[in-house]
């Protein structure tokens, strides 16, 4: 089998000196996770892995998606991710390995992988993103079982912008019907899932790209707003680095969740880590994000089960 990879000394005193002024220059500060994890992850397991890549789910040239999976002979969980990118930017392949270092983990850990992609802000605005989410999340239903994978067991999992559509369609906030998602779980990971155009938000055009201006409409749009006692089992994370207000907003999402239900999701602090090494650094030896997203799954099989 082929060994986990640890982080290197270099990149770990990188983490420790780009944390704290990590605000001061977000997109070099991107750049710079994005050029140093890239070559550590070419070295990390894959061992195993059989992908597929470039599966249409819709007719835009940006609807496309790969599986990733171990086994196509099983039935198992489902984990379904949505880049970051700031409503404007992003990619699925934000490099030769990043994102796909998200899937390779979970198809090693026994499950199948998917790797979305959606339209883009301004050409298309909200909520065309979480339009998006919910035709790949069709499109898996009908075809994910030809991959080893149960349509009856998908997570969901966001980053970044990608948080806002996954939790904007988790939590039906687009639809005027209450009709359920049909998830089996969320997992929020450095979400925006509050639509602000703050003077303290860096990327606040980019938010008014998608989001359209008006901020009076905000409020209405925002995930954290439609969470009730019924919404999809959540686990929230986020990074001790984030960039300006998402850990605020990661945490609103948590307590509001916490009232509605009466009880507290499952919640991982990254320590040290920051807005893109929070999602850069898994297929890495240091898989405490990846444990506890694996555990809240289990969690959900096994209540799932119960009922």
């Amino acid at each position: 089998m082929q060994r986990e990879i640890e982080i290197p000394q270099s990149l770990s005193h990188l983490l420790s000196v780009v944390g704290p002024v990590w605000a001061q220059d977000v997109p070099g500060n991107v750049r710079k996770m994005v050029d140093h994890f890239t070559p550590l992850l070419a070295q990390c397991p894959k061992t195993g892995v059989e992908v597929t890549r470039g599966l249409a789910y819709g007719s835009d040239e940006r609807q496309l998606l790969d599986v990733f999976t171990s086994d196509r002979s099983s039935s198992k969980p489902v984990v379904v991710f949505v880049h970051g990118g700031a409503f404007v930017d992003g990619h699925r392949d934000r490099s030769d390995e990043i994102y796909s270092n998200v899937l390779y983990y979970f198809a090693r850990h026994g499950c199948v992988g998917i790797n979305m992609e959606y339209r883009l802000a301004p050409k298309h605005p909200y909520p065309a993103g979480t339009q998006d989410v919910e035709k790949a999340i069709a499109w898996v239903r009908d075809h994910v079982s030809d991959f080893g994978g149960s349509p009856a067991s998908i997570y969901l999992i966001g980053h970044s912008a990608g948080a806002a559509h996954a939790a904007s369609y988790a939590y039906n906030c687009h639809r005027s019907s209450s009709k359920a998602s049909q998830l089996r779980g969320l997992v929020v990971v450095s979400g925006r899932v509050r639509a602000d155009n703050s003077p303290e938000n860096p990327n606040a055009r980019k938010v008014e790209a998608y989001y359209g201006s008006d901020s009076s409409l905000f409020e209405n749009i925002s995930p954290v707003s439609h969470v009730t006692s019924e919404s999809v089992p959540t686990m929230v994370a986020f990074a001790e680095f984030e960039n300006p207000l998402i850990d605020i907003y990661c945490l609103e999402l948590a307590y509001r969740l916490s009232l509605a239900k009466r009880k507290a999701p499952r919640m991982v602090f990254a320590r040290k880590h920051n807005h893109t090494s929070i999602i850069a650094h898994i297929n890495t030896a240091d898989d405490q994000l990846g444990r506890e997203i694996l555990a809240f799954i289990k969690d959900c099989e096994t209540e799932s089960l119960a009922e």
